[in-house]
C-alpha cells in the first residue's frame, strides 16, 4: 500500500481538518521521540534556540497568527 494524501483521503479533508491532522501526526511524533535519538549538532542546535528563546522571549510569533496567514495566502 502507498502511503499518500490521497490513498488515505486526506486529500478530501477541508485545510482546517488536514492542519488539524498535522498537529495530531506531529505530537504523535513527539511523543515518540526516543524513537530517533538527535546528533549532538542537532541537541546544540535546539539548545540555541532555546537559550534565543529564553533571551527574547517576546521576540516570536503565536501559531495561531502563524494559521492564519497561511489560510489567507491559501485562500488567494
Amino acid at each position: 500500500m502507498t502511503v499518500s494524501a490521497k490513498a488515505f483521503g486526506i486529500d478530501r479533508l477541508n485545510i482546517d481538518d488536514r492542519l488539524a491532522l498535522v498537529e495530531e501526526i506531529w505530537a504523535s511524533i513527539c511523543a515518540d521521540s526516543a524513537s530517533f535519538p538527535l546528533t549532538e549538532a542537532q541537541r546544540a542546535e535546539i539548545d540555541r534556540r532555546i537559550a534565543d528563546d529564553e533571551a527574547f522571549p517576546d521576540d516570536v510569533i503565536p501559531w495561531e497568527d502563524i494559521k492564519a496567514s497561511m489560510r489567507a495566502r491559501l485562500a488567494q
